[in-house]
């Protein structure tokens, strides 16, 4: 399964959300984003986004001060 990078580290909301719409939006139904983040609102911005588009968030978590979200493009 195919799988691109965003490293929105140092942004703050909604940046991260918006600079991965634009990226989701050219990719296919079923490739993933893994996105990069330190504002500690993204994971809570980033569910309901998803929530909101159909996208599915695979996986959240926590390494040291940054986030790791990876999200599936909606079919």
């Amino acid at each position: 399964m195919s799988e691109q990078l965003l490293d929105t580290r140092g942004l703050s909301c909604p940046l991260p959300v918006l600079k991965a719409r634009k990226r989701l939006m050219a990719m296919a139904p079923g490739e993933r984003l893994r996105v990069l983040a330190t504002d500690p609102k993204a994971p809570g911005d980033f569910r309901l986004y998803c929530q909101e588009t159909g996208h599915k968030l695979i996986e959240e978590r926590q390494e040291g001060q940054d986030f790791v979200l990876v999200l599936e493009r909606a079919g």
